[in-house]
């Protein structure tokens, strides 16, 4: 028994150790949000943080367009998010696998 849960610590440390790497991989992952066919574009790392934001320049031309922009905007940030989760929940999904805890649930 005291072998067995020696074990389990070990597992538990090693998968702590490489959740760890893996969130220091995922700040530096980016993520490409679009919307309105590409004509707002977001970059986003996969911890939330907003790289740049590109408008087509056709979308400027008519101030009248102001309301439409700043939805695409909208738009394009939530795609962006929307990839940062999956990218995250992908990552993380394979660092559980080796270790099966009764009752554990990871919050991913």
């Amino acid at each position: 028994m005291k072998g067995g849960l020696g074990n389990l610590m070990k597992q538990a440390q090693a998968m702590q150790e490489n959740m760890q790497k893996a969130q220091e991989e995922l700040a530096n992952i980016e993520v490409v949000g679009e919307a309105g066919g590409g004509m707002v574009k977001l970059v986003m790392t996969c911890r939330h943080d907003v790289k740049s934001v590109t408008i087509d320049p056709e979308l400027m031309d008519n101030a009248e367009d102001k309301d439409i922009l700043e939805d695409l905007v909208a738009a394009a940030m939530n795609d962006a998010v929307r990839k940062v989760e999956k990218t995250s929940q992908d990552k993380m999904a394979g660092l559980t696998g080796g270790l099966n805890i009764p009752g554990m649930k990871m919050p991913f």
